[in-house]
């Protein structure tokens, strides 16, 4: 059983590992095209690391980072089920998933779980990406490439998946 749940922290790490790669590259690439593959990329890895980590941390006990997870997931598939229809077309199911997005960070960041780095990033992009979602709420024309917002989020977000694969693959003990 061991094996199998290691297996999956691989898979878990894959996931993240392509969401933060395809994910920040799809905001700086001009081709339409070329950024909603990226962005499909990112989104089914970021998909799969959460459903992966919602059962972990669960099973563990850690239920508000497993709900962080689980909300996280959530968001991702907003995002996801956006982005093919374009920048400006993707923009109300963008500002729900990023609201999802900063609640999923908050909830992950809250215990100790994690090493105080990784809930500091978290935190920082919870707050941004928080902002992002209510600007988009109250009329604010953002796109998800946008800046400084959401833009300023990416980074901490891609640093906070880091953290996660850092935990998932570091040497037991």
């Amino acid at each position: 059983m061991e094996k199998v749940r290691d297996r999956l922290d691989v898979v878990a790490a894959i996931g993240l590992a392509a969401g933060g790669l395809f994910g920040l590259a799809g905001t700086f690439v001009g081709d339409t095209a070329g950024r909603q593959v990226f962005w499909a990329i990112d989104g089914v890895g970021i998909v799969i690391a959460s459903a992966l980590l919602t059962l972990k941390y669960f099973r563990r006990g850690d239920d508000s980072v497993a709900a962080g997870f689980l909300v996280l997931l959530a968001g991702e598939t907003l995002v996801l089920s956006g982005a093919a229809a374009g920048l400006e077309a993707s923009v109300p199911a963008f500002s729900g998933g990023v609201a999802l997005w900063s609640a999923a960070l908050a909830l992950t960041s809250a215990p100790n779980t994690f090493a105080v780095w990784i809930r500091a990033a978290a935190m920082a992009a919870a707050v941004l990406f928080a902002i992002t979602a209510i600007e988009i709420s109250i009329g604010v024309k953002l796109l998800p490439t946008s800046a400084p917002l959401p833009t300023l989020g990416y980074p901490l977000l891609v640093l906070t998946f880091a953290g996660w694969i850092w935990t998932l693959l570091r040497p037991a003990g």
